[in-house]
């Protein structure tokens, strides 16, 4: 006897297409991947500032070419207060298991900044996209 079994993806239904369009739309609001910022960096846009979150330590054995420093815990009105509010930042930790960038743009959000999250982190950047790093400048 030959038992069909109901499938792990389909046993909880899809969304409504025009929810599932609203849901996409919305997560790109918050998201950003190493490909776009690589394409951008590569064609000299400059409407955004990329944000190493990890520490200096981590940030001088790499990080993306642009990218400034500023430890997730330091981002406080003070430290921020040069940027214009319309000001909007794209940060990154290490990678998919690293929550250093969402605790960023809490902060970044929260002080009413304009962020996105860099999925991937420096890990996709590096090491799965394979694009350049710069090492240094603290």
């Amino acid at each position: 006897m030959n038992i069909r079994y109901k499938s792990l993806v389909s046993a909880t239904p899809a969304a409504d297409s025009a929810e599932a369009n609203a849901f996409f739309q919305r997560k790109l609001g918050f998201e950003t991947d190493p490909s776009d910022v690589y394409h951008d960096l590569k064609h000299d846009t400059d409407d955004f500032v990329i944000v190493d979150v990890r520490s200096p330590e981590a940030y001088e054995k790499s990080h993306v070419p642009g990218a400034i420093n500023i430890p997730h815990a330091q981002i406080t009105a003070k430290h921020m207060e040069d940027y214009p509010p319309e000001t909007l930042f794209v940060v990154y930790c290490w990678g998919p298991g690293c929550n250093g960038a969402t605790k960023a743009a809490i902060k970044l959000s929260a002080l009413d900044f304009p962020v996105k999250e860099m999925i991937g982190g420096i890990e996709y950047w590096e090491d799965r996209e394979r694009y350049p790093v710069e090492r240094g400048k603290l």
